[in-house]
């Protein structure tokens, strides 16, 4: 094998380099620490494509979802903004919530989806008096469904 004498290997390497660099300049800079992020009219196009790379990918890899995936987006779209408030406030707190919190509160949630106002106030003022121990109790009487696969 010939020896590469030095000059010849920089330039080899910076040949080779040179499509990292033009990627890395072509990146959006990033926002500083607590500045306000600009509009969606406003992002670059790699923005944008960052932001809507997984929901591509979860797209794609899923046919059989994208009916109800559609359906959920015109849902959001119709929602009034103090409804989306919530929305977003709920789906936070379920990230943050343990794995035996959120089987809890599947089961309150399936429980309680069918019944009247009243008696859903009702049972939660119930809910809200028992102790862990009765709770328990009912969560094994009540258990949540099983969950379809890949979700959670």
């Amino acid at each position: 094998m010939p020896t590469v004498r030095r000059p010849s290997r920089l330039l080899l390497l910076s040949l080779l380099l040179a499509p990292l660099a033009a990627l890395a300049q072509s990146a959006p800079p990033a926002p500083a620490a607590g500045a306000p992020l600009p509009d969606w009219d406003r992002l670059t196009p790699a923005q944008r494509e960052l932001l809507i790379a997984p929901l591509r990918d979860r797209w794609n890899a899923s046919p059989d979802d994208r009916a109800r995936m559609l359906e959920r987006a015109r849902r959001w779209q119709a929602m009034p903004p103090q409804e989306r408030a919530r929305a977003r406030a709920g789906i936070e707190r379920w990230e943050h919530m343990q794995a035996h919190q959120r089987e809890e509160a599947r089961a309150l949630f399936h429980y309680l989806r069918d019944l009247p106002r009243e008696q859903r106030r009702a049972f939660l003022e119930q809910w809200r008096q028992m102790g862990p121990a009765q709770r328990q109790q009912w969560l094994q009487a009540h258990p949540a469904p099983p969950r379809p696969a890949a979700q959670d």
